[in-house]
C-alpha cells in the first residue's frame, strides 16, 4: 500500500489550509506592528514617519466625522502619546496583502496642551501598496 493511501483523506484537505492560515497568521502580526509602529510615532513625536505611514487617500472616522490625511496630520502635530497599551486585539484578512484590525486602545498624552487618558475602540485597514504598508482607513468610538 502507497503512503498517500495510508493519509486519511480530511487530512490531506487540511494541508493546504495550514498554509493559508500561516499566511493570515504573518499578514496579522504584520498589520498589528504596522499599527504599533504607527502609534509609536505619536509617542515619540516622529510625525514625518507617521504621516509617511498613512495612505493619500485614507479616510479616518472619529467624533468630529471623516477627515483625509492632511486634516489628520496637522490635528496630530499638537498630540502626543505619553502611554498606549493595546487589547482585545482581532484580526481579518481582507485579501493576501491586505487586513482590518479591531482593538480597544488605552491611551494617554498631551493634546493641544491639555493632559488626556482615553480608551477607544480602534477599528483600521492596512493594505502594502508598492511594497509599503499604508493605513488606509481608521475609525474611533470611545469606550464606555
Amino acid at each position: 500500500m502507497s503512503f498517500m493511501r495510508k493519509i486519511p483523506v480530511a487530512v490531506l484537505l487540511l494541508i493546504p489550509m495550514a498554509g493559508v492560515l500561516a499566511q493570515e497568521d504573518v499578514l496579522e502580526r504584520c498589520v498589528v506592528a504596522m499599527e504599533r509602529q504607527e502609534l509609536e510615532c505619536l509617542k515619540s513625536g516622529d510625525y514625518r514617519q507617521f504621516a509617511g505611514l498613512l495612505a493619500e487617500d485614507a479616510v479616518f472616522v472619529d467624533s468630529h466625522g471623516p477627515a483625509g490625511k492632511a486634516e489628520v496630520v496637522k490635528n496630530t502635530s499638537e498630540f502626543r502619546l505619553t502611554d498606549f497599551s493595546m487589547d482585545d486585539i482581532r484580526f481579518v484578512a481582507l485579501s493576501a496583502n491586505s487586513g482590518l484590525l479591531v482593538y480597544r486602545l488605552t491611551e494617554s498624552g498631551v493634546s493641544h496642551g491639555k493632559q488626556f487618558s482615553a480608551r477607544v475602540y480602534v477599528s483600521a485597514v492596512w493594505a502594502e501598496r508598492d511594497h509599503k504598508w499604508m493605513c488606509l482607513f481608521s475609525q474611533e468610538t470611545a469606550a464606555k
